[in-house]
């Protein structure tokens, strides 16, 4: 009789965590969507208003920019991923500066990196967009080419560039992710103590 009370109350417990799970689920993607708009938001406007602004160069710096980001975030993502949870542990262990923001990374690592890579990545990809229609415009008015022309060049070498440099660094990630994750956490941890001492 005993036996199957422990049984009851295991399979009780298992169906309370199942549920909390779910809950747990739902709050992280609406927080994630909510997020993702306000950056999505965020980086578009910058770029609209900033970019027509500016001489066509400095709209290019500002379009690498964010083609950048984008790579960066991607290889940070999938770094965390990758990465060996025991080696932050050790390092933790013996109080090493960033390992505990990277064992944290590690903990979540489904979460940072749907951050880094669908929320930034993609975000990003998207104002690359934006700003290339913006620039494509400039070139088109400034050199008097066709619209048509400029617009499909540069969205080619917007492709180009995110699509090769994602690929690059992605390589990179998987065979350095200790190292990566590592140099990420200790700039990442300047701003969380300093937040936890304010």
């Amino acid at each position: 009789m005993r036996d199957k009370e422990i049984v009851n109350l295991r399979k009780q417990i298992q169906k309370h965590e199942k549920i909390d799970k779910k809950v747990n689920d739902y709050r992280w993607i609406l927080k994630i969507s909510v997020i993702s708009f306000m950056i999505s938001v965020f980086f578009s406007a910058s770029s609209e208003s900033l970019i027509p602004n500016v001489p066509i160069i400095v709209g290019i710096l500002i379009l690498i920019l964010f083609i950048a980001i984008g790579i960066i975030f991607d290889m940070v993502g999938m770094s965390v991923a990758s990465a060996n949870e025991k080696v932050f542990h050790s390092m933790n262990s013996r109080k090493v500066k960033g390992a505990d923001i990277a064992v944290l990374f590690k903990k979540n690592a489904s979460k940072v990196s749907t951050f880094c890579n669908d929320v930034v990545g993609d975000v990003s990809g998207i104002v690359s967009g934006t700003a290339g229609v913006i620039i494509s415009s400039s070139i088109s008015n400034k050199f008097d080419l066709p619209l048509i022309f400029t617009t499909l060049l540069i969205t080619g070498i917007i492709s180009s560039l995110t699509i090769g440099g994602k690929a690059i660094f992605k390589s990179y990630a998987i065979n350095k992710s200790d190292l990566i994750l590592y140099e990420f956490s200790k700039i990442v941890s300047k701003f969380y103590h300093l937040k936890k001492h304010k």
